[in-house]
């Protein structure tokens, strides 16, 4: 027969060592969750730095000072370490524009808030526009998810426009295509336009006083 002020000891002796699992536990998995945010975003400055293609991933092991075996821990292959680095981004581009534009938001200020959202890893956003062809099924899915968000935020915007008489009446995805396609050229010919600048951060204000222009109907017509 166990004595209670015993059974009570015991009690006490396994509580408090259910505690010290959970707390190591806990600080294991903090640790994980470090070490993944770690591989994710020195895998963006790898891939941004050196290409979606060209880069490996023990060049970002090295980088990140991880093992190699520990990047293949958390990502077991190189395409789903990218795709994963791609969703990040994107997350990161339409929470931007979240934040950014309000229900009472004009196009200039949409498109601000789209280049401001891109100017915060420009040259990531270059690399997925010029080898964006290049990509897995899976890696594309996710790159053609970031446009499609994007553009819903603009047609939006877009359509409320078009029906107050403020822009012309044009297919809202011809609309959302000539602005991008605009981006993506200077962008992509960053070297011609602004070598070793950042190109949003020069023209990004031309640009879209040059598209707001093409898109506004004048007085008179």
């Amino acid at each position: 027969m166990i004595d209670i002020n015993q059974r009570n000891t015991y009690d006490e002796f396994t509580l408090n060592e259910l505690g010290v699992n959970e707390m190591i536990t806990s600080q294991r998995q903090k640790k994980k969750l470090e070490t993944r945010k770690l591989i994710l975003d020195t895998a963006l400055d790898k891939f941004a730095k050196d290409g979606l293609m060209a880069t490996r991933t023990s060049d970002i092991a090295a980088a990140a000072k991880v093992s190699h075996g520990t990047v293949f821990a958390h990502f077991p292959t190189r395409e789903i370490l990218l795709n994963e680095v791609i969703e990040e981004f994107g997350t990161g581009i339409t929470k931007r524009l979240h934040e950014l534009v309000n229900i009472n938001s004009g196009m200039e200020e949409v498109l601000e808030a789209h280049l401001k959202g891109i100017s915060e890893n420009e040259i990531f956003y270059t690399r997925l526009v010029s080898e964006g062809h290049l990509l897995n099924e899976s890696a594309r899915n996710s790159w053609v998810m970031i446009q499609s968000a994007i553009s819903f935020h603009i047609i939006q915007v877009a359509e409320r426009e078009i029906k107050a008489g403020n822009i012309r009446d044009m297919a809202v995805n011809m609309l959302f295509n000539t602005w991008v396609g605009l981006i993506h050229y200077y962008l992509v010919n960053g070297d011609l336009f602004a070598p070793g600048e950042c190109i949003l951060k020069r023209y990004s204000k031309q640009l879209i006083e040059h598209y707001i222009n093409l898109i506004t109907i004048k007085k008179g017509e």
